[in-house]
């Protein structure tokens, strides 16, 4: 919960108040045409954590340490390395030439994929993965896939060749000045080469304390699956008003 300032505080300087309530830049002040160095040199180090964000590679093997007795898969997609993955974003949406991924009869698979920003998987991602699975009694889940130089769309290749319903990506968004390691669950039913994105659902900014914690993300993560299932479809056909309750508009 954010902290606000005291009153006495906020007197002295009026923006106080609304510069404790969000993470953006405002009321920064100026010193002549310009922002004050204190304010210039946040920016800076803010920027800074985000380029190394879009830069840092998955540790594969600290991710197979987390994931401990769950059975998983490590595949790479087609592009090659990070600075062709981030100049060639259509490699990162398939797999490696030479994956071949052991077909079987799933209702959901899991990807944790590293996407722009490896620490918000190395954060993030499995405590989400737990907390989805345990609203999941009964399901059938594949292995694990840890796909490395990927994209959200790689879910989709992943979840038909493994033989499942649908597929939930758990991928580090693109860092913002304000939020280097933030996590995105994108999940779609009956996956497959060639969706749009327009067909998938989103649980954004998942990274506690400052944004969803893993638990309410994964527990919504779970409704959606479950809704999915039961109504065929995902995607902006399938509305999730807040409430716990879930609706597809008509047809």
């Amino acid at each position: 919960m954010t902290r606000l300032p005291a009153a006495d505080s906020a007197d002295a300087d009026p923006w106080a108040l609304l510069r404790a309530a969000t993470r953006a830049r405002i009321g920064l002040g100026r010193a002549g045409d310009a922002l004050p160095t204190s304010a210039v040199l946040d920016l800076a180090a803010d920027h800074a954590l985000a380029r190394d964000a879009v830069h840092e590679v998955l540790d594969v093997a600290a991710l197979q340490a987390q994931l401990g007795d769950l059975p998983h898969l490590v595949v790479p997609s087609a592009a090659p390395d990070r600075a062709t993955y981030l100049q060639r974003p259509d490699l990162g949406r398939r797999l490696g030439p030479d994956v071949r991924l052991p077909r079987g009869r799933y209702d959901v698979v899991f990807v944790l994929a590293d996407g722009l920003s490896a620490r918000a998987v190395h954060a993030h991602a499995v405590p989400t993965l737990r907390a989805a699975l345990a609203g999941l009694d009964g399901w059938s889940v594949g292995p694990v896939v840890v796909a490395t130089q990927a994209r959200v769309a790689l879910g989709d290749e992943v979840g038909a060749a493994l033989g499942a319903d649908a597929v939930v990506v758990l991928l580090g968004e693109r860092p913002g000045l304000s939020a280097p390691d933030s996590l995105g669950a994108y999940v779609t039913w009956a996956p497959r080469p060639g969706r749009l994105d327009s067909e998938r659902n989103c649980v954004s900014n998942v990274r506690p304390p400052a944004g969803q914690s893993h638990e309410v993300a994964g527990a919504t993560v779970a409704r959606l699956l479950r809704e999915m299932r039961r109504l065929g479809l995902s995607g902006v056909r399938l509305k999730d008003d807040d409430r716990g309750r879930l609706e597809s508009p008509p047809a």
